[in-house]
């Protein structure tokens, strides 16, 4: 991947790889309703683009999920559950800064180490705030033990690893531009 210029950054390519990934969050929306893999497209947001991209990016995923959500799925309207939709947007927005911190920091490690930290920071500051307010909330913590948590984590891996993919293959067709030496140097995939 090195030696990539900003010649070969395909014209629109940051559009289409957006909507291809603002129509994957649909099906995964429509599968997992509410278990979308937000803290996996922040990571991927941040490893394929700029900060304006991820954060567009993270926006355009939530927001999607979210009308569907009550468009389609028939989420209750409560004035919790609007609560909780503006606290995992925030969150989901916070995930996008905790993975660009780590991609960062990174610059010398290997282009699979890298990405799989910059997940993982994604995942542990989006989990790791929605149980802080959970707390602050007094919701309760149901939501928060070892078979949930796990099954929350392993939703996000699958669907981080298949977003990688899916970024490969859309540098392949012409859907999306390679990463600039920028952000290769920062350890993006």
């Amino acid at each position: 991947m090195r030696g990539y210029s900003s010649e070969m950054r395909v014209p629109g390519a940051s559009l289409l790889w957006g909507l291809a990934l603002v129509a994957v969050s649909v099906a995964f929306s429509l599968g997992l309703a509410c278990a979308v893999p937000l803290a996996a497209f922040a990571a991927i947001a941040v490893l394929t683009g700029n900060r304006a991209e991820a954060l567009f990016l993270i926006a355009a995923v939530f927001l999607t999920n979210q009308c569907i959500g009550f468009g389609l799925l028939h989420y209750p309207l409560t004035v919790d559950t609007f609560a909780w939709g503006g606290v995992l947007g925030l969150v989901s927005v916070a995930a996008v800064f905790g993975a660009e911190w780590a991609r960062d920091r990174l610059s010398g490690m290997g282009r699979v180490l890298s990405a799989c930290t910059v997940f993982l920071a994604a995942f542990a500051l989006y989990e790791g705030l929605l149980f802080l307010v959970t707390a602050i909330s007094g919701s309760g913590f149901e939501a928060y033990t070892a078979p949930v948590v796990a099954r929350v984590f392993f939703i996000n891996v699958a669907a981080f690893a298949g977003l990688l993919v899916l970024h490969r293959l859309a540098i392949a067709v012409g859907l999306a531009s390679p990463p600039t030496p920028r952000l290769m140097a920062q350890g993006s995939v």
